[in-house]
């Protein structure tokens, strides 16, 4: 049965706009139990079939596969398998990354035996009132496609809906078929047309014909209207579209985190990022917004502020998606369909259409003093430690244009999102439908797999590091070179921040020593001694080539020599945890306590109370 699973995954195909594509492209392992006799043995035997990466955690293989389905726009992946118990679960939060942000990944974990003759079997979970169940049954609630494959002719029919879940634009995540360990190694007679190329057409759907007069209608009749561009612009691959529209229709252009990237960060109608991390071009715009067109994006509550991010009297949405679920959001008017159909449509039922001239003008003053505020951040010349923008800043204008700049978790995503220049479109890739710390390394090697060509900047703070380092090995062992910068402000500095504000005075968020029975917070940053740990002596010991920057001007000199290194680089940075990137007016709805004996938290209850008046309800 792993032999014909093997054979069947490396005959599938993708085709978009004439174009194929293998779909997947390797498989990504760690053997125990569970699989080394199985989908072990079919790897092994037959090699050309697919290309086998060992990886050292299995989290960070679903990590990496995320990263590969994203920078080649959904249309490939990579397999990922483990053994039974602790193999299999462990890639249990790289499967809700996956589908939540909308990635295809195949998981192939062990399971125990079928036929239940040795049960239980070492790391089985047993349950009394069901014999039926795995470790394995956790997966249902975050995988698009779960299916368990208890006799070898089921793969044929579990293989193919397997496949339709993955390719599908609308609902596509992660997919895991459940592999007993005994029937992974058993015969049957399987059809020969199982195993011949299989292409999967992608289409390109146009929304409803009504719908997409209706919606020109609404645009037509707006004076404010504003474009969130999501990762649906990307995944598409209509940019160009998107660019060609803005410039004519003179609608601005918000980029959410997953649609970083969709216009260059000089384009005209380039408002930036949106939301509780957004710019300040954006947020304005967005308060005052009649209608919001929403191309591409899922609406989460760091996008729309938690739903105070337009405030305009009797806003209306008009929504383009491929999924039904995310294009009826607030109510709006509902594209349901491909991007750059959807765009191509509606310029054309917008013919002779624009935004008057105060409204262009509007957006160009934005624009121009929000590039003196980015340029100012950039150089900050903060100290004795350097700012995270400022670290940012020399990343951004040490790179090149093709680059890609890779982040998940912590205060450096938002900062990312505010400040980084786009300049391509694949050139920035954030995972922030999760935020999923540990992301970073594993996903920038995904990146890394999906186009050597380009060089990759892999952001992590500490905090992330430490939680998934490992990757770098795997890194190494396969030629890719990364560009790892190691921010490294002493503990979690996002979460401090959020503290802070919320009156808690960054409690649990430092790396210090215990004083007084206490770890200490930031209302004390002096109680216990720093813990002596060496993350660039650590990184050394992975493998890669080490460089210590204790300033911005060192941090420009180790990213000018990592240039001409060949092998993966972390370039270690201490930075000021305290110095942040404003709000640029926005919120993010984290609940206070509404009972407490402090005065700190009394006064963010009373400013928490003050956000949640300005929530609204899009209907």
């Amino acid at each position: 049965m792993a032999q014909a699973l093997v054979r069947f995954l490396a005959a599938q195909h993708v085709e978009r706009d004439g174009v194929e594509h293998r779909f997947i492209e390797g498989c990504f392992g760690i053997f125990g139990h569970g699989n080394v006799t199985g989908v072990g043995q079919a790897l092994a035997e037959h090699p050309e079939l697919l290309t086998y990466y060992q990886a050292r955690n299995e989290q960070a293989m679903v990590h990496t596969a995320s990263g590969f389905a994203r920078m080649r726009n959904r249309l490939a992946t990579l397999a990922c398998t483990t053994s039974i118990g602790p193999g299999a679960t462990n890639m249990l939060t790289g499967a809700a990354a996956a589908t939540i942000n909308r990635l295809p990944v195949l998981l192939l974990p062990g399971d125990v035996f079928a036929s239940r003759r040795p049960d239980p079997v070492l790391q089985q979970l047993e349950t009394p009132w069901r014999g039926d169940v795995s470790v394995n049954d956790c997966f249902q609630p975050v995988c698009r496609y779960w299916d368990r494959i208890t006799r070898p002719e089921q793969l044929v029919s579990a293989a193919l809906g397997a496949m339709r879940v993955l390719v599908n634009p609308a609902e596509t995540g992660a997919v895991m078929l459940s592999l007993p360990q005994d029937v992974q190694t058993e015969a049957f007679d399987y059809p020969l047309e199982l195993f011949e190329r299989r292409v999967w057409p992608i289409g390109r759907p146009m929304p409803d014909v009504a719908a997409l007069d209706r919606a020109a209608e609404v645009i037509r009749g707006a004076r404010r209207p504003l474009i969130v561009a999501g990762g649906g612009v990307i995944y598409s691959e209509a940019a160009g579209d998107l660019d060609s529209f803005a410039r004519r229709t003179g609608i601005p252009v918000a980029e959410t985190q997953a649609g970083k990237g969709s216009l260059p960060f000089d384009h005209p109608m380039a408002a930036g990022a949106i939301g509780a991390t957004g710019a300040l071009p954006a947020n304005r715009l967005a308060a005052d917004a009649d209608v919001v067109i929403g191309v591409g994006t899922r609406y989460s509550d760091f996008t729309t502020a938690s739903k105070t991010a337009f405030q305009g009297d009797g806003v209306r949405f008009v929504n383009i998606n491929m999924a039904d679920f995310d294009a009826h959001k607030h109510a709006g008017l509902a594209l349901v369909g491909d991007a750059r159909t959807a765009l191509v449509e509606l310029d054309q039922r917008l013919a002779g259409w624009s935004v008057d001239a105060k409204y262009r003008e509007l957006t160009a003053t934005l624009r121009a003093e929000w590039d003196k505020e980015v340029n100012r951040l950039y150089h900050l010349g903060h100290g004795p430690l350097p700012a995270q923008s400022e670290v940012i800043g020399a990343v951004n204008e040490l790179s090149g244009p093709r680059d890609v700049v890779v982040c998940a978790a912590g205060s450096m995503p938002g900062d990312l999102h505010k400040l980084w220049r786009t300049r391509d479109t694949k050139g920035y890739h954030v995972e922030y439908g999760y935020s999923t710390m540990g992301y970073e390394i594993a996903g920038g090697l995904g990146v890394k797999m999906a186009d050597p060509e380009r060089e990759v900047y892999v952001m992590v703070g500490d905090g992330s590091y430490l939680m998934m380092a490992q990757e770098i090995v795997t890194s190494i062992q396969e030629d890719l070179k990364l560009t790892v910068v190691l921010v490294d402000n002493q503990g979690f500095a996002s979460i401090g921040a959020l503290s802070r504000s919320k009156g808690t005075a960054g409690f649990g968020t430092r790396y210090r020593h215990r004083e007084d029975g206490s770890l200490g917070d930031d209302s004390s940053p002096q109680d216990g001694n720093a813990l002596p740990v060496d993350l660039a002596l650590n990184a050394q010991g992975l493998g890669a080539h080490v460089i210590r920057a204790r300033s911005v001007d060192e941090l420009r000199d180790a990213l000018v020599a990592a240039k001409s290194i060949d092998q993966t680089v972390v370039i270690h940075v201490p930075t000021d945890r305290y110095q942040g990137v404003p709000d640029y007016e926005s919120w993010w709805e984290v609940p206070v306590a509404d009972v407490s004996e402090s005065a700190d938290v009394k006064k963010a209850r009373q400013e928490h109370e003050q956000g949640m008046a300005r929530r609204r309800w899009y209907l």
